[in-house]
């Protein structure tokens, strides 16, 4: 399965639901459409196989997650391929290349991770110690805009730790993370991780289900709501990485040159189909046109086409549902009295969901495009000139993902950032993610933590044996 047709004939089925390419509105495939019966078998397999997978003890574990790893590794370029084709994001700079290789790395760092038994007591009192165990059976509901990135990240702990995974991709993107189910059960045991494609009925069956011990979602705060609802009859433990809008905020002392390249791809990054996208930017009024002007120039430079074409570093949007969301967030914007910097016209007759990037300024902070998740390449920029007014506006909607806080000065940065309401603060960049660092949200945007050892734990139950 190294090349992409060998990787596409896997997991593409005759008379499945149709997938198309959002470049080109071409069918690329046929994904399979599970029925609550394959639910049910599925359920009981992964049962039965996690209990082998568990007493395999971690050193097994790991190994076979460097294995599985090095699998992804030698079909990298055909998985990236799909990727590019199925989602929209170019194979170039931060497109699906970077996202494949991000798959391979979330996995190894959950090998590697070590997460010992703690001594909680040692006294005359008596000892008490802290481990933890597998859950039993995750089930795993993934996102169209990183498919086979956020798959990993709820794989890679959820194996680690001796569970066992179904997944669900979205009906969006199921070629991908069928693929990458593909690729790692060349060298995983039967039953220990399984994808199941289909809609929403699938999704909706899965939350509902008594035989998963822990649900993992990346999506929607309505979706996560209804998760939470679906699933509270059985008390699953629930990992809930839900929408964002994170603001960030430009300091007066802050270098408009020296930051515009990160704060463009902090809010661009992946055509802005991000939840931690840096998604509504406050500037101090005396950088507010030269903090404008350098990100109109990166913006202009910055090259949008087909995923397929190496010179693209932006792609379409991943569906038409989504453009129809951006373009309307837009036009609302411009009818208020919006000044659309750059952008903002896109060419409705050719085909692809390519929505152009946009700058809004001159934008009331209760804006439709401020306040809504726009998740898309339009970005509102909004003066302050009072840091407390900024802060207020910042922690004002219900939801905490991520924020950034842009400044020539670290300390004050820093400052600054505690006073945010987000699960990450990022300084002078935004939206980076690494594998040992924790990552989870706050208010509407969900909760539970994934990366490093507190994701490790969050797939696994806790147990003190006390003497």
């Amino acid at each position: 399965m190294d090349t992409y047709e060998n990787l596409l004939a896997a997991v593409t089925v005759p008379g499945g639901h149709a997938v198309t390419d959002p470049a080109t509105d071409e069918v690329i495939g046929h994904a399979p459409v599970a029925t609550p019966d394959d639910l049910e078998r599925v359920v009981g397999a992964a049962r039965s196989a996690q209990r082998e997978w568990d007493a395999l003890g971690h050193e097994e574990r790991s190994r076979l997650l460097n294995a599985a790893a090095d699998a992804v590794d030698r079909s990298a370029d055909a998985l990236a391929e799909l990727i590019s084709r199925e989602q929209g994001k170019p194979l170039s700079g931060r497109g699906s290349r970077f996202e494949v290789g991000g798959v391979a790395a979330w996995l190894r760092t959950a090998a590697a991770t070590p997460l010992e038994p703690e001594t909680v007591l040692d006294d005359a009192s008596g000892s008490a110690t802290l481990r933890y165990r597998a859950a039993g059976v995750v089930g795993a509901i993934g996102p169209w805009n990183w498919p086979a990135l956020i798959a990993s990240w709820q794989l890679g702990p959820s194996l680690r730790m001796g569970n066992a995974v179904v997944m669900k991709p979205s009906e969006h993107t199921p070629l991908s993370v069928l693929a990458l189910g593909e690729i790692v059960n060349q060298v995983l045991p039967a039953g220990v991780f399984t994808v199941l494609s289909g809609d929403r009925d699938l999704g909706a069956a899965m939350t509902a289900h008594p035989g998963f011990a822990k649900l993992m979602f990346t999506g929607s705060t309505r979706t996560g709501q209804a998760i939470v609802a679906a699933s509270a009859r059985n008390l699953p433990r629930l990992t809930l990485e839900l929408g964002g809008n994170d603001p960030g905020i430009v300091l007066p002392d802050a270098d408009p040159a020296a930051i515009a390249e990160e704060l463009f791809w902090g809010a661009f990054i992946n055509t802005g189909q991000t939840c931690a996208a840096l998604k509504r930017l406050y500037v101090h009024d005396s950088l507010h046109e030269a903090v404008v002007e350098a990100l109109r120039q990166k913006a202009v430079e910055t090259p949008m086409g087909r995923g397929l074409d190496e010179q693209s570093l932006l792609g379409p949007l991943t569906t038409a549902s989504q453009f129809d969301i951006v373009d309307g967030l837009v036009e609302k914007a411009k009818s208020a009295g919006a000044r659309v910097v750059v952008g903002g016209e896109p060419d409705r007759a050719a085909p692809g969901n390519f929505y152009p990037s946009t700058l809004v300024t001159d934008i009331s902070a209760d804006a439709p495009l401020v306040v809504e998740e726009q998740f898309g390449p339009a970005l509102p920029i909004l003066r302050y000139r009072d840091l407390d007014e900024a802060l207020e506006q910042a922690n004002g909607l219900d939801v905490g993902l991520g924020a950034s806080v842009w400044s020539s000065d670290p300390d004050r940065a820093r400052q600054v950032a505690e006073r945010v309401e987000a699960g990450t603060v990022w300084v002078n960049k935004h939206g980076a993610v690494h594998p040992m660092v924790p990552f989870g949200g706050v208010k509407g945007s969900g909760y539970g933590m994934e990366f490093g050892v507190e994701g490790l734990k969050a797939v696994a139950v806790p147990q003190v044996i006390s003497s």
